[in-house]
């Protein structure tokens, strides 16, 4: 695209957010950028930038950024476009295929999905945010002051999808429990799909569910590993669209099976069909989500493997990257934030019996609504 551009003589890659390597090897006599990096985040790296032109006698030409009412528009429209669901669904795919890496965090209704959306920090010179939404069952429910025994139907499930879609464009990866029956799980799919939802994840066990955080302290059944290869297939057939993906999650760790059992299933549900595996885990160490990963990609180097580190949560991203995985899902720790905090205030004023002493904890609530997006006329 750069290089048809009437004037454009040569393109050349920067595979680092630092310009060092370029402007060390080209020595260019000028350096355009728009003046927005002169503070904040981006500051350091214009620092560099202007150490190394004075090196050599490069010059610095630096183009007011333009806060013009028509690029806003312009920004708002291409966001909404991101919401629609037929670019929404297929955004997932297309992180993995460039990063080969994403994380995300769960959001239960549209406030959560908006602090996901909108929470950005500045670490070396570069933003960081979640990739994506992970919409679960046990938050859902938490949310609902219901167990998570699959009681809160698939209707009042799709719905709190629809209350996050609307306010977000962010990638979702919904948590499917069980699937259901092969026949529902059709269903469930297409519905998704229609939705925008990039993921569906369903764990290989069967009967009432009962949450996995309960392990073997509870009766837990896996299904066998021919019905649920038929479920997964079942999945992918009914499928409209290339982009949506079905996730085959195995339970062999927490219920105690052994890696080699975990193993047998992630590679025949791969081979029924599963366009990612993921495998859990209640340890606090990672042994056997390492040992895992690394037989695994021995032998399938491309499936993306999808881990919840709940319990393992010492190690760091870049761990977890190096050794294979490619999706990390923060599952329930929004929820479990907001609990105590809520008790916390709710004690305070009945302690002593006004809310002024819990006001210093709380946000006000002129900086909650501005996290609410308001629609634009003629955007």
């Amino acid at each position: 695209m750069f290089e048809n551009i009437s004037g454009v003589y040569k393109v050349v890659e920067q595979k680092t957010l630092s310009y060092k390597e370029n402007l060390e090897r080209y020595k260019p006599d000028i350096f355009v950028h728009g003046d927005d990096w002169r503070t904040g985040f981006q500051k350091p790296i214009r620092d560099e930038v202007v150490s190394i032109l004075a090196s050599y006698g490069g010059r610095l030409v630096e183009f007011p950024y333009s806060k013009d009412d028509r690029f806003r528009k312009i920004e708002n429209r291409a966001r909404s476009d991101l919401a629609m669901p037929d670019i929404r669904r297929g955004r997932l795919r297309r992180e993995l295929e460039i990063k080969n890496f994403v994380t995300a965090m769960e959001a239960h209704d549209g406030l959560t999905g908006l602090i996901v959306e909108n929470t950005v920090i500045y670490q070396d010179g570069c933003p960081r945010q979640f990739d994506a939404m992970w919409v679960s069952s046990l938050c859902d429910s938490t949310a609902k002051g219901k167990p998570d025994i699959e009681l809160v139907d698939m209707t009042s499930r799709f719905r709190t999808i629809e209350d996050i879609i609307e306010v977000t464009t962010k990638p979702i990866i919904f948590d499917g429990d069980t699937g259901g029956r092969p026949e529902h799980f059709i269903y469930t799919v297409r519905t998704l799909e229609r939705l925008g939802v990039s993921m569906v994840i369903i764990e290989d066990k069967t009967g009432l569910k009962k949450n996995s955080l309960f392990g073997n302290e509870v009766k837990q059944t896996q299904d066998s590993i021919e019905n649920f290869c038929e479920k997964i297939r079942a999945g992918k057939k009914a499928q409209k669209t290339k982009e949506f993906m079905i996730c085959a999650r195995i339970e062999s760790l927490i219920l105690e099976q052994g890696l080699d059992d975990a193993l047998t299933r992630s590679f025949a549900f791969v081979e029924a069909g599963a366009d990612a595996v993921m495998v859990h885990s209640r340890r606090k160490d990672p042994d056997e989500i390492f040992a895992f990963l690394e037989k695994f990609r021995d032998k399938d180097k491309v499936t993306p493997v999808v881990l919840v580190p709940t319990s393992y949560n010492t190690v760091n991203e870049e761990e977890f990257r190096a050794r294979g995985a490619n999706v990390i899902i923060y599952a329930n720790q929004l929820m479990r934030a907001a609990v105590p905090a809520v008790q916390r205030t709710a004690r305070t004023i009945l302690e002593h019996h006004r809310s002024s002493e819990c006001d210093k904890e709380l946000m006000p609530f002129s900086e909650i609504i501005r996290l609410i997006p308001v629609p634009e006329e003629n955007t």
